[in-house]
């Protein structure tokens, strides 16, 4: 993997700060490779500005920060406001589409969406929509290896919740391959295992 810079927005509660704590570890544990991660977010615990910038490579990292994001996953009008300017021309850009509407994007980007906090609540938990996320990346952006990545998130969330946020992944990753490949959304599960 090449040096690549991601920024993920959006707000306390969406789980922002884990995803990025998977991909890293997906990253450097389960890939061999390196990652570094900062944050920041606002004083609330729920509910303000959440953001967390990753660079992942296949050599050691020596500047940690986020200038111009290659990949950037944005889970809140806020947050697209805010952060969508700084994306590198041709880079991808990841929006939860009931959440966010995007405005003024130049033809050198890509866009790809996904309804994954409805999925999220489809599934029976409203907080695992960064799994969804998570899985919808990997599929779209083929950075990491959706083993590397699927393990990160067996091992970054509680066991009690294992099974569902697995679930919530490969309901983003299968919708993900669907998207990459042109197929229509509304694909039934069925279909999914074709892949």
């Amino acid at each position: 993997m090449r040096l690549t810079e991601i920024r993920i927005a959006g707000f306390g509660g969406q789980g922002v700060i884990l995803s990025a704590v998977v991909l890293g570890k997906a990253a450097s544990i389960y890939e061999n490779g390196f990652a570094t991660m900062t944050q920041n977010f606002g004083p609330e615990a729920r509910g303000g500005a959440c953001s967390a910038q990753l660079v992942v490579s296949d050599a050691p990292v020596l500047y940690p920060y986020v200038t111009h994001p290659d990949i950037m996953v944005i889970m809140s009008q806020e947050a697209y406001n805010r952060f969508a300017r700084e994306l590198k021309p041709g880079g991808t850009l990841i929006i939860e589409e009931d959440l966010v509407r995007v405005s003024n994007v130049n033809l050198d980007k890509k866009v790809y969406s996904i309804p994954a906090t409805r999925f999220a609540e489809e599934l029976g938990k409203r907080m695992v929509l960064n799994s969804v996320m998570v899985g919808f990346f990997t599929a779209v952006t083929k950075l990491l290896s959706v083993d590397a990545v699927r393990k990160a998130v067996a091992d970054s969330v509680p066991s009690s919740f294992r099974e569902l946020n697995l679930k919530a992944f490969d309901k983003g990753y299968e919708y993900g391959l669907n998207v990459k490949a042109g197929a229509p959304p509304e694909l039934e599960e069925a279909e999914y295992a074709q892949e």
